[in-house]
């Protein structure tokens, strides 16, 4: 028994010692540099789905093992792990570090929520399209890791609103008074009467009723969960709605821009680098490839949803002049208390927000594909200005336009300036910067180098070619759905890192446009709905102890379903014209023996 209690301490180490010797033979035999490449591809591959070491460190591995294998230099590999993507990185880094440090993420999420209402279908709606915004320009991690608490606490307000009615109504039943229990006035009486003949007093609530609401706001506080959490079970319900829903929406808002996701950045540069003659994937293609798409999957994901916990009501949703319940009020005047904390829009902020617009509108336009954008002003240099350049000018700004004053008191007692601190400071920026992510991305370009320059790419697309029998409509499907399984139990970036190097020969080998394959495998990519661990998002709402993982596996799994339908039916409809999806494209490599599907 003690042995296995040691080799569950030291399974990791085990499992890095164990890997690299089985899958020694395989270049010890082969003796090729196919074999060689291979034998780093499987150990990397398992590395990462394991977790045996940390994915960054992993990362860095092709950098150890090309060069002692005579794959690649150390000059070259070491080449790989900085590129365009990561210039492209910083300047995000920049503007998100200066959205979150002012405050104008929370502001943006509240106002949207104030303007869709407080009807329960309608706020989860406000809550979901608000996150899906954020995440857009935020990562995923913290976009949910900001909004999860004002959703939480909107709903630990809704269900302290509702105690505090039925104990005022219990107390007019019993003929006392109880001031600390008594809510605004200004709720209509028709409605607190009909709530009175529909609900039945419970014997010793109404005394205690404060300090019940009293104590849940302290135990969650104190991050406790206790058993009388939820006085219904539709409380409980509305409680997982609204978890899950900022979980998925953070996922889902990142879909629609290159800088919304890491995988997003990762297939731009990976493509970019492989096929360096297309220049057709860029900010502008890439929101109006993907926008209707996220769109379809926020909207059919929040019907589910809805559905799924709490019914989906149509009466209740559209209540044409029925005035607002109690805890509609109490969740809207929570909503609006937190918002009229921030004060009024301050300069810093007002700052952020149009460098942020600038910022998208100089991606937009730089080549929008339908005219000419501001790149063609250098169009002695094509193709030198890219996202990267857009970002880095924006960037640099956060480190130069004032912030405020810094003062200091004279002898005299005179407070005088004597310099400014800028909206973002690098001590701030580095707090924010993603090092671990930016050494994953790198060590996948270094994977994928080694691939190409081992001869292992063409190899496995040799060996593929005989896909090209089956329907390219399936051929999508299965890497779709074999991505969207990956992505569950590995996480996003070593999924899509891993697999683009074998997507990329295996389009070539059928002889299909590779935007055919490589464009739904990383929408895929970002499906990881189904558990706790799959991302991020899901672990933050998970934390906070309303769900189960069956809720998760429920949900996760109809919102999956939804988002590979969808993305299947944008593949042979508005994104076909996009990118002319129906032929072998001039800028992808040609093939020796073509197949046709």
């Amino acid at each position: 028994m003690k042995f296995f209690s040691y080799i569950l301490v030291y399974r990791r180490f085990l499992l890095v010692v164990f890997t690299l010797l089985i899958l020694l033979p395989l270049p010890l035999i082969l003796r090729s540099k196919e074999a060689e490449c291979a034998y780093i591809l499987f150990v990397v591959a398992i590395f990462w789905l394991t977790e045996a070491l940390p994915l960054s460190v992993t990362a860095l591995l092709p950098g150890l093992m090309f060069p002692l294998f005579g794959i690649m230099p150390s000059k070259e590999v070491a080449s790989a792990y900085f590129k365009d993507f990561h210039l492209l990185l910083i300047g995000v880094i920049c503007l998100a570090t200066s959205i979150e440090k002012w405050n104008l993420h929370k502001r943006i999420a509240l106002r949207m929520v104030m303007m869709v209402g407080v009807n329960p279908a309608w706020l989860s709606l406000g809550f979901m399209s608000s996150t899906a915004f954020l995440s857009m320009w935020l990562s995923n991690t913290s976009t949910a890791a900001m909004v999860m608490p004002i959703v939480e606490a909107v709903a630990q307000q809704v269900i302290s609103a509702e105690a505090e009615v039925e104990a005022t109504q219990m107390t007019y039943f019993s003929g006392s008074t109880n001031q600390a229990l008594e809510i605004d006035e200004s709720i209509n009486r028709q409605e607190a009467n009909e709530r009175k003949e529909k609900t039945k007093p419970v014997l010793g609530y109404s005394n205690d009723a404060g300090k019940i609401s009293s104590k849940m706001e302290l135990e969650k506080s104190s991050g406790t969960n206790p058993g009388n959490k939820y006085r219904t079970k539709k409380d409980h319900m509305m409680c997982k709605l609204m978890c899950l829903c900022i979980a998925y929406s953070s996922t889902i808002g990142g879909l629609t821009t290159i800088t919304g996701t890491s995988t997003n950045l990762i297939f731009a540069e990976h493509f970019n680098t492989r096929y360096p003659n297309c220049n057709c994937i860029n900010f502008g293609s890439w929101f109006i490839m993907s926008f209707p798409a996220a769109i379809v999957i926020l909207l059919l994901s929040w019907i589910w949803l809805q559905w799924l916990f709490l019914g989906f009501n149509f009466k209740e949703m559209f209540q044409c002049g029925k005035p607002p319940t109690a805890k509609q009020k109490a969740c809207a005047a929570f909503i609006k208390q937190e918002y009229q904390k921030l004060g009024p829009i301050r300069y810093q902020e007002i700052v952020t927000l149009v460098l942020f617009i600038v910022m998208a509108l100089l991606w937009f336009s730089r080549d929008p594909g339908f005219v000419s954008g501001w790149s063609a002003l250098f169009s002695e240099y094509p193709g030198f200005a890219t996202d990267s350049t857009v970002a880095l000018l924006i960037g640099l700004l956060f480190f130069l336009i004032p912030a405020k004053r810094l003062t200091k008191t004279t002898p005299t007692g005179d407070t005088v300036a004597f310099d400014y601190s800028p909206l973002i400071t690098w001590k701030e920026f580095q707090s924010f910067m993603p090092w671990d992510i930016a050494i994953l991305v790198g060590g996948g370009f270094a994977l994928a180098d080694g691939c190409e320059e081992s001869g292992l790419s063409k190899w496995i697309g040799n060996k593929l070619s005989p896909l090209g029998s089956l329907p390219v409509w399936l051929i999508i499907l299965i890497s779709c759905l074999l991505v969207t399984s990956l992505t569950e139990v590995a996480s996003n970036p070593a999924t899509i890192t891993l697999l683009l190097p074998i997507l990329s020969p295996l389009a070539e080998a059928i002889h299909v446009n590779p935007l055919y394959i490589l464009l739904p495998s990383t929408l895929c990519t970002s499906f990881a709905f189904l558990l706790p661990v799959a991302n991020p998002p899901n672990a933050i709402v998970f934390s906070y102890g309303h769900l189960k993982v069956m809720d998760m596996v429920k949900a996760g799994l109809g919102v999956n379903i939804v988002g590979v339908a969808v993305v299947m039916l944008g593949m042979f409809t508005w994104i076909v014209p996009m990118f002319d999806l129906y032929t072998y494209p001039s800028w992808a490599p040609p093939i020796s023996n073509e197949t046709t599907p």
